[in-house]
C-alpha cells in the first residue's frame, strides 16, 4: 500500500524556534521520494511542520511489532549505512519499519552543533509512535544510529511513558562531562531494555565511553541493558550489514516480542 502524500497530523505545542534547516530537509525528501524501491514515502507532522518518513510493511506470517529508525548526523531516512539495511530487511522477519527524517542543521554549521537538535527530535519520535498507534501496532522499539541513538535515548529519559518497549543504540557516543550530562545522564534514567551495540573499530567517542555507559546503566538498576561489541565493525558497520540486521532482529525478538 502506498502512502505518498498522506499526512498524519500531530500538532505539538512546544517552542516555535528551530535549529533545524527545514528547507534542506525538504530538498532531501524530494531527492529521496522517487528513488525509494522498498517501502512507501509519506509525510508526518510534528510541532506544526511536516517531515519526511519511509514506511515498510511486513509480509511475514506473524507481525512482531514496529521499529522506528533514527538516522545519524548528516544522514537521512534512506541512508545506505545502517539505516537502509535495517529498514529494508527487518520487515522480512516480522517488523514493520518507519524510518523518519530527524532535524538537521544547515550545511555550514560548526561541527558539534548538532547536539542542539536533540530536543527537536522528540516531537517527531512522538509522531512516529502515533503513526504506529493508528495502525494498531503497539509493540514498538526505537533503533537509532549515532546521533539518532542519542536522540532516542534522551527522548526516553525525558518522556518514558509513551509505550516504547526497547531501544537499540548503534554506535552510541557520550561525553564524559562533570557533572554527567547527555547520554550518560539519560542512561541513569532509562529502565527499558537497551541494546548498546558497537563495533570494535568504532569511533573514539563510542569506544572511550564503553565502561562509562555501562556504569550509568547500572546506576539506573537496569537489568535489561546489554552491551554488544561486534568484532571488525566500524561506526557504519561497513560490509557487515547482514550481521547487524541479524543481531538486532535476534535481540528484538527475544526482548521485545516476548513481552507482547
Amino acid at each position: 500500500m502506498r502512502y505518498t502524500g498522506w499526512i498524519v497530523v500531530l500538532m505539538l505545542l512546544v517552542g516555535s524556534s528551530s535549529a533545524s534547516d527545514l528547507a534542506r530537509e525538504r530538498r532531501i525528501a524530494l531527492e529521496l521520494e522517487d528513488a525509494i524501491l522498498i517501502g512507501s514515502p509519506l509525510r508526518l507532522s510534528a510541532n506544526g511542520s511536516e517531515f519526511f518518513a519511509i514506511h515498510a510493511e511486513s509480509a511475514a506470517a506473524q507481525l512482531l511489532g514496529g521499529v522506528i529508525l533514527l538516522h545519524g548526523s548528516g544522514a537521512n531516512p534512506n541512508w545506505h549505512d545502517v539505516v537502509f539495511p535495517l529498514r529494508a530487511q527487518l520487515p522480512e522477519s516480522g517488523w514493520e519499519t518507519l524510518s523518519i527524517q530527524l532535524p538537521i542543521g544547515a550545511a555550514d554549521v560548526p561541527e558539534g552543533s548538532d547536539q542542539a537538535l536533540i530536543p527537536e527530535a522528540f516531537p517527531r519520535i512522538l509522531a512516529a509512535l502515533e503513526f504506529f498507534r493508528q495502525r494498531g501496532v503497539e509493540n514498538v522499539a526505537l533503533v537509532g544510529h549515532s546521533l539518532g541513538a542519542q536522540m532516542g535515548l534522551e527522548y526516553l529519559a525525558n518522556d518514558p511513558t509513551q509505550g516504547v518497549k526497547a531501544l537499540v543504540a548503534v554506535g552510541l557516543s557520550a561525553r564524559r562531562d562533570i557533572p554527567v550530562t547527555g547520554t550518560l545522564l539519560a542512561l541513569q534514567k532509562v529502565k527499558l531494555p537497551i541494546l548498546d551495540i558497537y563495533g570494535s573499530r568504532d569511533i573514539e567517542p563510542v569506544l572511550a565511553t564503553v565502561n562509562a555507559r555501562a556504569i550509568e546503566a547500572r546506576r539506573a538498576d537496569n537489568p535489561d541493558y546489554r552491551q554488544l561489541e561486534v568484532p571488525g565493525a566500524d561506526h557504519f558497520f561497513t560490509g557487515l550489514d547482514d550481521q547487524l540486521v541479524q543481531r538486532v532482529h535476534a535481540w528484538l525478538q527475544k526482548t521485545v516480542s516476548s513481552r507482547m
